[in-house]
């Protein structure tokens, strides 16, 4: 019996799923996010330079998919290839611990936008916003278990849910844009005087990250492509679709409110400018198009999140029994970890007085290795010339490309500041543990000598991290 061909994409497809991995909850808070740290110019400057890094690490992703098309178990299999195992493993666990900050971002956001309704629940970080949070968790846990793996039903929910309220959004700020509030915005206004334009422009850097996480979209599905060619275009075209989306949104939003009033917004902070406008009822419609959207997407990460185990676990960067199946082919030990840490991190959101802005900036810092060493896997690969032997004239362009996309992931490490480099280092040291379980599993060498050092240098800064947090010289 001949198993049946695997279903292939054209090229509408491809681009609906880079739109649908990028647009997600941040989107719906860029107004308060930026109007806390920048005005309109530092805007400018920030998108100018977003946009630009990652288009070039969206035509990384084109490269790699047709010059590796073996490499297909994720993203962190391009920085195993290249840079060996521990770094390998270590881009794994930063991915799915950017996909697990990411569902703890989604519930804070959608208790905050209920806590406008119902006091008790906050600004999503309340005792009791994280124990409902909690209840859900594990209620789309056992629906996992039981074999729910698509949903497409739910996934076009989903995308009408995410598009239709900021297309709305974006008509009535554009006809409620006032010229003279976004001059008294362009540089700042009261507040941001004593900020200089580069410190604004910093301020906004994981914040950009954050909300372009998921540009891999249709590289993570380039074999299932109808052609190789429209993988590259797709990302190229679902890329700058959400671009337009990203800034129209935060740069109309200048023009509505005054900055200082943008960054007291509770959040989703799209709401409170459109009831600006039109009242009540503009921040009940995002608010429900946000919940919506984001319920949907919840389901969709945490299967992401378990098969960035599974897949690790496959390609040995993993222990084997992530790799554990139940009768419903659902990888029931990794949804189990996953879920256990998307818990843990709930825990820790009691402690944070900005629960969604740290989960936001810490998923944005997890996130910048792995792409880090996917650009640097092809800028290895063209300065190497492997894979060029007969497409030599692309070399060159590829260079430059993977070049400036290495610079731009490297730059945003130090943006991003000691403080979430740090903290992220808490997460990678004691993450090894599962690194070591994987290579004595196997009978193979834990560390090679770089591996060690490189392994010292993150237990050193987790350790600084650890006693920061202690001390309280450290906050989150």
């Amino acid at each position: 019996m001949t198993e049946p061909s695997p279903q292939k994409f054209a090229l509408p497809t491809l681009s609906a799923m880079v739109v649908g991995s990028m647009v997600g909850a941040g989107i719906f808070s860029l107004p308060q996010t930026f109007g806390r740290v920048t005005g309109g110019l530092g805007a400018i400057i920030a998108w100018g330079i977003a946009g630009g890094g990652m288009l070039m690490l969206a035509f990384v992703f084109q490269t790699l998919s047709r010059r590796k098309p073996e490499l297909d178990a994720g993203v962190y299999a391009y920085a195993k290839a290249g840079f060996g195992n521990y770094l390998g493993f270590l881009s794994a666990l930063g991915y799915w611990t950017v996909c697990c900050l990411g569902n703890v971002s989604y519930w804070v956001l959608i208790k905050s936008t209920l806590g406008a309704l119902f006091p008790v629940l906050g600004d999503g970080n309340t005792v009791t916003a994280v124990a409902i949070s909690s209840v859900g968790v594990w209620v789309v846990h056992f629906l996992i278990l039981r074999g729910v793996r698509e949903a497409a039903f739910i996934n076009t929910v989903v995308t009408v849910a995410k598009i239709i309220p900021i297309l709305i959004f974006l008509v009535f700020v554009g006809f409620g844009f006032k010229a003279d509030i976004f001059a008294v915005n362009f540089h700042g206004g009261p507040g941001l005087e004593s900020e200089g334009l580069f410190a604004q422009v910093r301020g906004t850097m994981l914040v950009t990250v954050f909300v372009f996480v998921g540009i891999e979209g249709a590289s993570v599905y380039s074999r299932y492509a109808r052609k190789r060619s429209d993988v590259g275009l797709a990302t190229l075209l679902g890329f700058l679709g959400v671009l337009c989306l990203l800034v129209l949104v935060t740069m109309l939003s200048y023009g509505v409110m005054l900055r200082p009033d943008l960054a007291e917004l509770r959040n989703p902070s799209m709401a409170g400018v459109l009831a600006a406008l039109v009242g009540p009822w503009g921040a009940v419609f995002i608010s429900l198009g946000l919940i919506v959207s984001v319920l949907g997407a919840y389901l969709s990460w945490s299967l992401l999140a378990a098969e960035v185990l599974y897949s690790a676990a496959k390609m040995e960067s993993m222990p084997a029994f992530l790799a554990a199946e139940n009768r419903n082919k659902v990888p029931f030990a990794a949804l189990w970890l996953t879920n256990s840490l998307i818990q843990l991190f709930l825990i820790l959101t009691l402690f944070a007085e900005q629960a969604f802005l740290l989960a936001l900036k810490l998923t944005s810092s997890m996130i910048l290795l792995p792409y880090f060493l996917v650009a640097a896997y092809a800028l290895k690969l063209a300065l190497s010339g492997e894979t060029y032997g007969r497409e030599p004239k692309g070399r060159n362009v590829d260079l430059t490309r993977a070049g400036l996309a290495t610079l731009y992931a490297a730059g945003l490490i130090y943006a991003g500041g000691l403080k979430f480099l740090l903290l992220s280092l808490v997460i990678y040291a004691p993450g090894t543990v599962l690194f070591v379980i994987a290579q004595r599993e196997r009978g193979h060498r834990v560390f090679a000598p770089a591996e060690a050092l490189l392994f010292a240098v993150a237990a050193g800064g987790a350790v600084l991290a650890f006693y920061g947090l202690a001390t309280g010289r450290i906050s989150v």
